[in-house]
């Protein structure tokens, strides 16, 4: 089994980059996305919730996201939370159960600010872009996707994403096997970490 951590900034096109690198492995893969262990924030006021800062380590349930990845590990199947965007709350109903797979990729911009999980990585990848190309997608998808208007997006960015991308999340690729340049553009890149991952996958069957 291989686990492979795939990070960066918001609207950097991690999501891009794992969708075609899937794409291109023959063998079985699962996808374990940090935003799915994203903390309950319920019990917050629509205010509170407004200038909730997601980009900060102390925003994700880590202890969980490790022992679920060490289940996966060890050949068992987990119940993966669900997390919600548009309520910032996450279910106490409903889970996604999950197999374990030949290839597991953990992806999120936080991941690699977390020592336990780093040590349960084979190999670690981040995607670079272009400060002013990330905005223009984060807008885009939260806009579109998660029911936010421009104006509180905009404000979210200048007060929490930007800032934690400088202290946390660009910092952390110091940790990298790999740079991708350009996201989800890079197709060079992106066939030459599938073909990485797949002889890897191989070595270990």
């Amino acid at each position: 089994m291989l686990v492979i951590g795939i990070a960066g900034g918001s609207g950097s096109g991690k999501t891009t980059v794992v969708k075609n690198i899937v794409s291109r492995l023959k063998e079985k893969v699962v996808i374990i996305p940090q935003d799915s262990y994203y903390k309950d924030s319920s019990d917050l006021t629509e205010e509170e919730k407004r200038h909730h800062n997601f980009d900060h380590p102390d925003a994700i349930d880590w202890e969980l996201l490790c022992e679920q990845i060490r289940e996966l590990k060890e050949g068992r199947a987990i119940e993966q939370p669900v997390y919600s965007y548009v309520t910032c709350t996450r279910s106490k109903t409903e889970t996604v159960h999950v197999e374990p797979a030949e290839i597991i990729i953990v992806e999120g911009i936080l991941i690699f600010t977390c020592r336990p999980l780093l040590e349960q990585m084979d190999v670690k990848i981040f995607v670079d872009a272009d400060d002013d190309d990330r905005l223009m997608r984060v807008i885009t998808r939260d806009c579109l996707e998660r029911g936010k208007d421009i104006a509180w997006v905009i404000e979210r960015y200048t007060l929490t994403v930007k800032p934690m991308y400088l202290q946390f999340i660009e910092p952390s690729k110091r940790y990298a096997d790999v740079i991708v340049p350009l996201g989800g553009e890079n197709k060079v890149a992106i066939r030459m970490i599938a073909a990485t991952i797949e002889k890897e996958a191989k070595k270990l069957k």
